[in-house]
């Protein structure tokens, strides 16, 4: 089951998808659009181009595993996404996917940098593989 992970943010979101057996997740992209309406749009056509059947939500919650404001948000997000699409929608625990993805890119070489940073969309998509991966791997994605 082909599988689009989200990793949820202000702006850029990171994209991940699985290949059609929803065993592998890799990244796709990043999406800068900081218009919330406009880049759910943009989702949902990415999900009719890639044949998506299932997306997982990255929900940043707070440490101690509480539902804080940022994951209210991104709650709201996917319920959007879920009512625009009609797919199987996942909330999925992403606490510190983003610094498992820095770390990760630290380890591979470094990445692309931008005015001595990283580029936040490769952070972000690469953050959205990994948490589609555990995703993919755990014995509750049923």
């Amino acid at each position: 089951m082909r599988t689009l992970g989200i990793d949820w943010g202000e702006a850029p979101i990171g994209l991940a998808t699985s290949d059609v057996t929803g065993t592998i997740a890799s990244p796709h992209s990043a999406l800068e659009e900081k218009d919330k309406g406009a880049q759910v749009n943009r989702v949902v056509a990415l999900i009719a181009e890639l044949e998506i059947q299932r997306i997982v939500v990255g929900m940043p919650y707070e440490l101690d595993g509480t539902e804080g404001p940022m994951a209210q948000m991104a709650s709201r997000y996917a319920d959007i996404l879920e009512e625009k699409t009609k797919l199987p929608l996942i909330r999925w625990d992403e606490r510190l996917s983003s610094a498992a993805a820095e770390r990760a890119i630290r380890e591979m070489g470094g990445g692309r940098k931008r005015k001595g940073k990283r580029d936040k969309g490769q952070v972000d998509a690469i953050a959205a593989c990994l948490l589609l991966q555990s995703f993919l791997d755990s014995p509750q994605r049923g």
